[in-house]
């Protein structure tokens, strides 16, 4: 009898044990295993941090991009200097001044005039000269610094002065940066004064009452760098 009870006991402790070590070996990871989680957990970081940075630099180049695009509506004036470049030709990359007649000379290119001519225009002839010497030549032209354009709105306008711009300027946009017509203007006769390449002076007649009621919109003539809008 008190075998038996001495050999229950002892079953009932082997028991407890046994279930003890199995709980033990269930919550012990193994060192490999440990050491395959880390690595894991490592690529893992490793994989954010580079989706952070290479987010980070789309929106650096997105912002540098936008930074150097050139307005392909500009027109290029005396004054500008451009930055024109040929591609693997390390020779052929400079600056270069718009001279007071509009032109401008590149080497092989000779001299040619580009004024009034849009960039990509220039850079096209430009292209066009340089096939001569370079296969298929890959020609980029910027502009670099623009010459200060003005016009001047005079007269009965309610900010009479000097207007700075760099696109395209018509009568209409002129007098809206004047501030508008004032009361009492005549704004059928409206004058635009304008110096050609002589210095001649010319008159030019802009009718607003038929432009703003869209009768005559060629009346609404595109601004030139020193034109002088009159306002009676």
């Amino acid at each position: 009898m008190l075998l038996t009870k001495l050999w229950r006991f002892f079953a009932f402790i082997s028991a407890i044990l046994f279930s003890v070590t199995i709980f033990a070996d269930t919550t012990r990871i193994p060192p490999k295993i440990m050491a395959e989680i880390a690595i894991e957990k490592e690529a893992t970081s490793n994989t954010i941090n580079t989706s952070k940075v290479t987010s980070d630099s789309d929106s650096a180049i997105t912002t540098h991009t936008a930074t150097i695009t050139t307005d392909t509506s500009y027109r290029i004036h005396p004054g500008d200097i451009l930055e024109i470049s040929v591609w693997r030709e390390e020779d052929l990359r400079r600056e270069v001044l718009v001279r007071p007649d509009g032109g401008i000379s590149f080497p092989l290119a000779g001299d040619f005039n580009v004024k009034g001519k849009s960039l990509l225009e220039a850079q096209k002839e430009l292209a066009n000269r340089l096939e001569k010497y370079i296969p298929d030549p890959v020609v980029t032209v910027s502009a670099k610094k623009m010459f200060d354009k003005k016009v001047f709105v005079i007269g009965k306008v309610n900010r009479p002065g000097e207007f700075i711009f760099t696109h395209p300027v018509d009568v209409m946009q002129a007098l809206s940066m004047a501030g508008g017509t004032s009361t009492f203007a005549d704004v059928d006769d409206i004058v635009i004064l304008r110096r050609d390449t002589e210095c001649k002076q010319q008159e030019i007649p802009s009718d607003y009452a038929d432009v703003e009621e869209g009768d005559d919109l060629e009346q609404n003539i595109i601004l030139e760098s020193g034109d002088v809008v009159v306002v009676p």
